[in-house]
């Protein structure tokens, strides 16, 4: 289901950048003054006028957040396969590139994976902004047994407030995502897109990955259906 915000939505990071648009104090609370600047906006520029942003007003308000900006180039590599993962952080926490980059390079000793950089070649931040991690030349560290012919795609996110398995990716980051998967797929025409626990073991050999043989939940949504028609 699509994110939507109004009246009565979780204070959050999504709703202070919409009241950055409409220049409005930036606290993250979806109260009556937002309610009001929305519709007004949402008049302007003609769409329904019902004080609720959802797909059709945070594309508008944001056109250019899916945009490639990275100057995607073609892998050196022989890529058979675009895996999408998530960060395993809490909904809406913010996580900076550098901050997994330092977290992937920290020492195992000191509660690391001991990485010579980050696993993951894109990262899907919570705001929709794509940024490169590992050179895209580089056999990544994301999912084992098939680095070597992979490219590693991440959101932010993956978990919610108690910590448990949850899509928790909003309007910007579902529309990035997509951008950059069927970009990907334009450099790479015969790689396959899947999430992170479609590579677990069919333990019971029945042609079929399913829930109870998952080695983690990552990304928390069926990315292989999701992107089959890309």
């Amino acid at each position: 289901m699509a994110a939507i915000y109004k009246i009565g939505s979780p204070k959050s990071e999504m709703v202070a950048k919409i009241q950055r648009v409409l220049h409005l104090i930036p606290d993250g609370i979806y109260g009556q003054l937002t309610r009001e600047a929305v519709t007004a906006w949402q008049k302007e520029n003609g769409l329904t006028a019902d004080g609720i942003v959802g797909a059709a007003t945070l594309a508008k308000m944001f056109p250019d957040v899916a945009k490639d900006s990275l100057g995607l180039k073609m892998s050196k590599r022989t890529i058979t396969d675009i895996v999408v993962h998530c960060t395993a952080s809490k909904e809406n926490v913010k996580m900076t590139v550098d901050q997994i980059r330092a977290l992937h390079m920290k020492p195992e000793s000191k509660g690391g994976r001991g990485w010579s950089d980050i696993g993951y070649h894109y990262v899907v931040l919570l705001d929709g902004t794509i940024e490169p991690g590992r050179d895209i030349d580089k056999i990544g560290a994301h999912v084992s047994g098939y680095n070597s012919h992979s490219i590693g795609v991440v959101y932010v996110g993956g978990l919610d407030k108690d910590g448990k398995p949850k899509d928790t990716r909003n309007e910007l980051q579902k529309n990035a995502l997509r951008n950059l998967l069927i970009k990907l797929k334009e450099l790479y025409p015969k790689a396959k897109i899947s999430g992170h626990r479609d590579f677990s073991p069919d333990k019971n050999n029945n042609g079929i990955i399913e829930p109870h043989e998952w080695i983690k939940s990552c990304p928390c949504f069926d990315a292989k259906k999701e992107y089959a028609k890309l």
